[in-house]
């Protein structure tokens, strides 16, 4: 299997010295429309034809509401963001979900290798977690924190334990977001300061507080926001002013070369200087702090220099600064040699913030920091009412046990540095293939015009990509600031899925003319 999987059709390399020519030959593929994932008629024509993993799970029928009333009432009823952030020219209207599958209104299989964006870290529906929630639905639901509860209390036990000694005061709510906009308002009691430093190309919210952490135009409107918050170069050894062949710490590097010294980053030291004159420059001489995802999500699965955030916090201490890990992406061990990103980088940051894989999909997020820290936050009255409600504190110390029992973060690791591996010689093999970075199953690739320019691959391109595996029946994500890194976040599935599914999709991608069967 494996060797039918990675055989690559070489007649139509040619094609990806203009990459817009890649898309010509796609009136000539078999467009199954999701049949990859049925029972089909259609033939492979080719013995060397991947396969779609097959499925033992049966979904239901789906008898609800039709999928043109749903699109109905999608456009008319709900707000326009709705249906402008809604992937696919065609849609897809979910209705079911089972581990690494999700099925739609047609009875549709999918395999979903962007898990609910970055969330579902143990899979759709894992009965564990299931059985757990259904338990505590049957017990009880909400009361807020006026009283006590015993999931609470146990979660919070439970989760501490996977952090640092230091970092054991917790703090529930119910997103991302939130979470980092406490942590903004916890940085700011606790230091006296106000001004707060995070990377260009960062995504940390979309609340009025945190859209001026997050810094990307797209989700910037034309009113007032970010007071009191800058932003430095992110150090994108890619993508960057500056990057070498040894910046990463990931199986794979970047195809630009570097005459650095053993132990030395030319790159890491440039990025560092820039942090420098930020600081000099653009805040105060004491600042709050400084917000930073191990591996920046949404800005394209960019990876730092290895050295970088332990530098950049100690610059940020320096100031009175405290240090904020923003874990919502690369948490609950999706990088796979840690459980955490930030041990990655071997620094200790003053508060975590987290969420998505927290609890497999419910709404969920936390702030974790010091004794210290929280206590400057009791000075005042906070109140949420939804945080850290018995059924959500369930279904997220659940998740944790299954997290340990399944195995996922080695599976993280082990999968995830083979897979790396082996997008790595497509990379070598194929022009659009501009970049593949990543740790564990967090995973990018960056599609290029050509290597030589770095140029994104247009837009138009790349929604004919993402349009043309979603109708093989794989779902993937999207990222980076022109919309050109495919990110494959993979929440469960095993080595030998994984493979054909990811090899499937770079099939079609580079050798467009070869058909595929369920």
């Amino acid at each position: 299997m494996y060797k039918a999987v990675v055989r690559l059709n070489e007649q139509y390399l040619g094609l990806t010295k203009d990459p817009c020519r890649v898309f010509d030959m796609f009136a000539k593929f078999h467009r199954l429309s999701g049949a990859l994932c049925q029972k089909s008629n259609v033939k492979c024509q080719s013995p060397d034809c991947p396969q779609m993993p097959p499925c033992d799970f049966k979904a239901e029928e789906y008898k609800g509401m039709s999928k043109d009333r749903i699109m109905e009432i999608r456009k008319h009823r709900c707000n326009p963001m709705v249906m402008k952030v809604t992937y696919y020219n065609k849609p897809v209207c979910l209705t079911q979900g089972y581990m690494q599958w999700l099925w739609d209104t047609d009875g549709r299989r999918y395999l979903d290798l962007f898990a609910g964006i970055a969330t579902v870290s143990v899979g759709h529906c894992h009965p564990k977690v299931t059985e757990a929630a259904e338990k505590q639905l049957r017990c009880l639901w909400h009361t807020s924190n006026i009283y006590m509860t015993t999931p609470l209390h146990e979660y919070t036990e439970k989760l501490t334990a996977h952090l640092p000694d230091q970092l054991k005061v917790v703090y529930l709510t119910n997103s991302g977001s939130e979470a980092n906009d406490l942590a903004m308002l916890m940085a700011r009691l606790h230091t006296g300061n106000f001004d707060i430093i995070t990377f260009r190309g960062s995504y940390h919210g979309g609340s009025p507080q945190t859209l001026g952490l997050t810094s990307y135009a797209a989700y910037k409107y034309p009113i007032a926001n970010g007071f009191g918050c800058h932003t430095t170069m992110c150090p994108d050894v890619f993508r960057g002013l500056w990057g070498g062949s040894h910046c990463r710490d990931s199986p794979v590097q970047t195809i630009r070369q570097c005459s650095c010294d053993p132990g030395c980053c030319q790159a890491n030291n440039m990025y560092i200087e820039q942090l420098k004159e930020v600081l000099a420059s653009s805040v105060p001489s004491r600042i709050a702090g400084f917000f930073g995802e191990p591996i920046q999500g949404v800005g394209g699965a960019v990876q730092y220099p290895k050295n970088y955030l332990k530098e950049a916090y100690k610059l940020v201490r320096e100031r009175g600064g405290v240090c904020i890990a923003d874990e919502v992406q690369t948490g609950f061990g999706r990088t796979g040699s840690h459980f955490w990103g930030f041990e990655g980088h071997g620094v200790i940051p003053d508060m975590v913030t987290m969420a998505k894989g927290i609890a497999n999909g419910f709404p969920m997020g936390a702030v974790i920091t010091t004794q210290e820290i929280a206590n400057s936050f009791a000075k005042g009255i906070h109140f949420n009412t939804f945080s850290g409600s018995p059924l959500a504190c369930t279904i997220a110390s659940s998740v944790l046990d299954t997290i340990r029992e399944d195995g996922t973060q080695q599976t993280s690791a082990t999968v995830g540095t083979y897979l790396l591996t082996e997008l790595a010689k497509l990379r070598e093999k194929y022009e659009i293939i501009g970049d593949v970075r990543g740790k564990g199953l967090q995973i990018g690739v960056e599609m290029v015009k050509d290597k030589e320019s770095r140029a994104p691959l247009p837009a138009e391109a790349i929604s004919q990509i993402f349009e043309d595996v979603k109708d093989m029946g794989v779902l993937i994500g999207k990222g980076g600031a022109f919309g050109q890194v495919t990110q494959d976040i993979i929440g469960s599935l095993d080595q030998l899925e994984l493979l054909c599914s990811l090899f499937c999709i770079f099939q079609v991608l580079v050798c467009p003319g070869k058909k595929l069967s369920h």
